[in-house]
């Protein structure tokens, strides 16, 4: 079985819809960004499929192509397509007269673009364990430079000359051992 999911998201929120292959609405939602909203959607997914959920291959259409929802899209299994807003806006023409946006329609768009023309988006891939890695300690040596850039700053605000000196030596050496 295959079920073909829709996601469009907006800052605070994913309007999702899950089509068959023959185009059928089998579920819609509104999840909130974030852990919860994540938490909520395989529920949503799978109900559809019933017995099979665990043999089905879920194609999810999302407008963007990185990020946090769409990791753990990939890390689900799911085979996640990204879809260009362009061609999300082109596909909405082809629908419907009015050309009109609404979110719960939106995430119709990327669920039928998916089913028929995913062989024509490009799969979002999933980074291995090492890259995941490399990302964490780049972000935490970012934020260490950050940090020692600031630091400084709240202290000389402040007007202690000997804690300025202390805290630079700690965030040097905190950095020299990245």
């Amino acid at each position: 079985m295959r079920l073909f999911v829709g996601d469009d998201w907006a800052e605070d929120h994913h309007d999702i819809e899950v089509m068959d292959s023959a185009g059928g609405r089998l579920a819609r939602a509104r999840l909130p960004e974030g852990v919860t909203g994540m938490a909520r959607l395989p529920p949503i997914v799978g109900e559809p499929a019933g017995e099979d959920a665990d043999k089905a291959e879920v194609l999810v259409g999302i407008e963007t192509g990185r990020g946090p929802w769409e990791r753990a899209l990939v890390a689900a299994g799911h085979t996640v397509l990204a879809v260009n807003s362009s061609q999300a806006a082109r596909f909405r023409d082809r629908l419907g007269a009015s050309g009109a946006k609404s979110d719960p329609g939106d995430a119709h768009v990327p669920a039928d673009m998916v089913r028929t023309h995913g062989h024509e988006l490009r799969p979002v891939a999933g980074d291995s364990a090492q890259v995941e890695a490399v990302k964490v300690i780049t972000r935490t040596h970012k934020t260490l430079i950050w940090e020692r850039t600031r630091h400084p700053q709240r202290l000389r605000h402040a007007g202690s000359a000997q804690a300025l000196l202390a805290v630079l030596n700690v965030l040097n050496t905190q950095i020299k051992t990245l």
